[in-house]
């Protein structure tokens, strides 16, 4: 790669074969406006990580970037599916590196975004992911005994069953607990030892945001009111109304479960907010495991008045960036 600095929009990256920037970060730490002011000062278009915002509709709670910031910049795999449509861990990686390959054909540079570790890993790292096509029989038997014993306590069979595995999903996430006893049972080997790696398609920079955890604390509590404030009880019931089973596994996300308890009576409002921060808080102590602090592949940013900058002048520089290799599987 040259080591000509170029100035304005044009950047040396472009010698580069299939660049993408991964920006990553937990919850409420303030990827959207970031990678927005990189996407506009690096010819480059975001797309969107972040697995609770593909469905259409679900638009507060998931904290969306709005129109206005979407129409700063073009957005990739936000509303693409309805709140009743499932897109798989497969279906994402197919359409996010389609996405990358447009906008390499372009001449962008693809930014992909989002506090989801799975999802990104599994476009970066070049995941196989296990083909097995979901057996309707075994799947009605582990959602009946959900139902008989409750989400929690099956995230605990899978926690004794590959302990890996449970690691990387959300215990109130019944659907992917779900698919990799799913998996698990069908194949006879752990889920987590099934995902095999091919050589990365592309090469990489990893950025990753941070704030103190007092600090993130207190940015997702503020969401949480602002949630509310722009109508968060509003979207739920109108998703309701359209016939959305408060029972869909997107339903279950944080805060939409909640609301929906709500709704329904089964909770004050103030409960559900308590519960919304809370869980929060327990989903970006999860987020970490993904995306370490100590993983040498991410440069750490800390959220300061010059941070923009300083990361416009990492992507430009030559150092950071990891070219493909061949994976070990």
């Amino acid at each position: 790669m040259t080591n000509t600095r170029l100035h304005g929009l044009k950047m040396q990256y472009k010698e580069i074969q299939s660049p993408v920037v991964a920006i990553v970060g937990p919850t409420a730490v303030g990827k959207t406006e970031v990678s927005i002011q990189l996407a506009t000062a690096l010819d480059g278009e975001i797309i969107s990580a972040d697995s609770r915002q593909f469905y259409r509709g679900m638009d507060i709670g998931t904290a969306k970037a709005t129109l206005t910031e979407m129409e700063r910049v073009p957005h990739h795999l936000i509303n693409v599916a309805d709140p009743d449509e499932i897109w798989s861990l497969a279906v994402f990686q197919k359409e996010a590196q389609k996405a990358i390959r447009d906008l390499h054909q372009r001449g962008k540079l693809p930014f992909l975004v989002g506090g989801t570790g799975q999802y990104i890993r599994a476009v970066l790292e070049g995941w196989d992911i296990p083909a097995q096509a979901p057996v309707p029989h075994l799947r009605n038997a582990l959602e009946a005994w959900a139902a008989e014993i409750g989400p929690i306590a099956l995230y605990e069979k899978l926690q004794m069953i590959d302990p890996q595995a449970a690691e990387k999903i959300d215990p109130n996430n019944l659907r992917r607990t779900i698919r990799a006893l799913e998996v698990i049972f069908q194949t006879g080997k752990r889920f987590s030892v099934q995902r095999k790696r091919k050589p990365s398609l592309y090469t990489l920079k990893f950025v990753g945001l941070q704030r103190s955890r007092s600090e993130l604390y207190e940015r997702i509590d503020a969401r949480i009111e602002l949630m509310l404030a722009n109508g968060f009880p509003d979207e739920v019931g109108a998703l309701l109304a359209k016939g959305y089973s408060a029972d869909l596994p997107n339903m279950s996300a944080i805060g939409y479960r909640e609301m929906v308890a709500y709704l329904q009576g089964g909770m004050s409002l103030e409960d559900a907010v308590f519960r919304m921060k809370k869980l929060t808080r327990n989903f970006v102590r999860r987020q970490a495991n993904w995306f370490k602090a100590d993983d040498p592949r991410i440069r750490w940013f800390d959220m300061q008045s010059n941070v923009v900058e300083q990361i416009i002048d990492y992507i430009r520089a030559d150092d950071g960036w990891i070219y493909p290799v061949q994976s070990d599987g």
